[in-house]
């Protein structure tokens, strides 16, 4: 089956996009909140000293603060007031879908359709300004310990760091829902892929300088593109790649009129969880390491000593928890995300079956066994896209935007994007062989 992209490449060409208004539109206006959000990551946060944070930033970017400024764009090597970019709103939203399963009540707001879904809208709006404010409050303190980098201490400073940072987390929030409903692709997906495409030049250079000053050598910047190239066509490889499962309606008689059986099939993603395994895994492996990078200078002795001798860059330990993390994740999201029990019921409901398995229980247990085999192969998918490029940027000492995580969003939200431009064009070309037929029926 063709995907999306290779469609549009072939059914498609510049006169199509020349004629659809409503999808020029809508790209022009992606194009234009990107822009805005681009220049709020270079204005900088009131109270601080840019150049004394700038040297403390580079003295402990090994760790989850790295991990966030590719995310943001840069603007926490900047503390710009997106600084926090839309991560609250990210973390909101999978709290809560993972509530959804726990909480009867918001399980029931769930399948009330579109009422519930605005409510829980409203409930992960308000849990996104309650991370944002606790995480603000975390950086200003920080800030304030960190050597001549705050201009002015106190709560003054607190108060408008929280605000300044909790007013950027929300605009970027209002900016992500504006996109999405009238723009082209996720909005929040665009905002993180856009900052993350935003370094990649800036990385490229340096690679290349290093390069050019002999600190790597041309031959391994070779084996670094080429591996780029293959991990991309991967990606795109098994994030295309499903497990259609055969689904079967018997005949049925509606009044007079008898409709013959239909077959469909199913698609089971081999990637159900996405890019959320990770995203996670990472965080919560490099958050001990930040803290201790913070708190105590060199390796030290204790917890905190340990932590930053055997969890740094391609160490085994760090390697295998970092594995363990995206495995347990990965089956953890994919077991919140799709219901075995809930898909049986509804298959059920509408007279459908899968041929061989009897209905309701038995087609449940066959689902479940069938994710379960699938996410094996998208654990072990996950878990090769990430660790090979952390290997490579541990031994080489590469930019971290060459990481499997920062690939694995770029290419996913491509694809996303890429479908939904197809939509639109497909959507507007039967429009106008409606508009044809209509005018030909008219003219007889």
């Amino acid at each position: 089956m063709a995907s999306a992209a290779e469609q549009l490449a072939a059914n498609v060409n510049w006169s199509a996009f020349s004629k659809a208004d409503e999808l020029k539109k809508r790209i022009w206006f992606t194009l234009g909140a990107l822009i805005i959000y681009r220049l709020g990551t270079y204005i900088p946060m009131p109270g601080i000293d840019p150049a004394a944070f700038q040297a403390n930033f580079t003295s402990h970017k090994q760790g989850v603060l790295e991990l966030f400024n590719m995310f943001s764009g840069g603007a926490v090597q900047r503390m710009a007031i997106f600084a926090l970019n839309i991560m609250p709103y990210i973390s909101a939203s999978i709290i809560i879908q993972l509530l959804t399963s726990v909480v009867p009540s918001l399980e029931t707001l769930k399948k009330e359709g579109e009422s519930g879904r605005k409510i829980i809208n409203q409930y992960t709006r308000y849990l996104t300004v309650f991370l944002a404010l606790f995480q603000a409050y975390g950086i200003a303190v920080g800030l304030e310990g960190q050597t001549n980098v705050v201009t002015d201490p106190g709560w003054f400073f607190r108060i408008s760091t929280v605000l300044t940072l909790l007013g950027g987390t929300m605009f970027l929030m209002w900016l992500g829902e504006q996109i999405t409903s009238r723009g082209i692709g996720n909005g929040s997906s665009l905002i993180i892929f856009t900052g993350i495409i935003a370094a990649f030049p800036s990385a490229i250079a340096n690679t290349l300088e290093l390069g050019r000053q002999h600190a790597i050598s041309p031959g391994l910047i070779f084996v670094v593109a080429v591996m780029s190239i293959a991990v991309i066509a991967f990606i795109v490889f098994m994030e295309r790649a499903q497990r259609r499962v055969l689904i079967t309606y018997p005949k049925r008689q509606q009044g007079n009129r008898v409709y013959e059986g239909q077959t469909s099939f199913l698609p089971l993603k081999l990637n159900t969880s996405g890019v959320i395994p990770p995203i996670f895994a990472s965080s919560l492996l490099l958050l001990p390491t930040t803290i201790a990078n913070f708190t105590q200078k060199g390796g030290g002795g204790g917890v905190l000593g340990f932590i930053t001798t055997y969890f740094g860059h391609g160490r085994p330990l760090y390697m295998l928890t970092y594995i363990g993390l995206i495995v347990f994740f990965t089956f953890f999201y994919t077991a919140i995300v799709f219901n075995p029990q809930e898909t049986a019921d509804n298959l059920k409901k509408h007279g459908g079956f899968v041929p061989g398995i009897r209905p309701g229980e038995r087609t449940s247990q066959f689902l479940d066994k069938v994710l379960m085999r699938i996410t094996v192969i998208g654990a072990a998918y996950l878990a090769i896209i990430c660790l090979l490029p952390e290997i490579l940027i541990s031994w080489a000492n590469l930019p971290f935007y060459f990481g499997g995580t920062s690939l694995l969003i770029v290419v996913s939200v491509t694809m996303d994007t890429v479908a939904q431009i197809h939509g639109h064009l497909q959507a507007h070309q039967y429009e106008g062989l409606i508009k044809k037929a209509k005018l030909r029926g008219r003219r007889r």
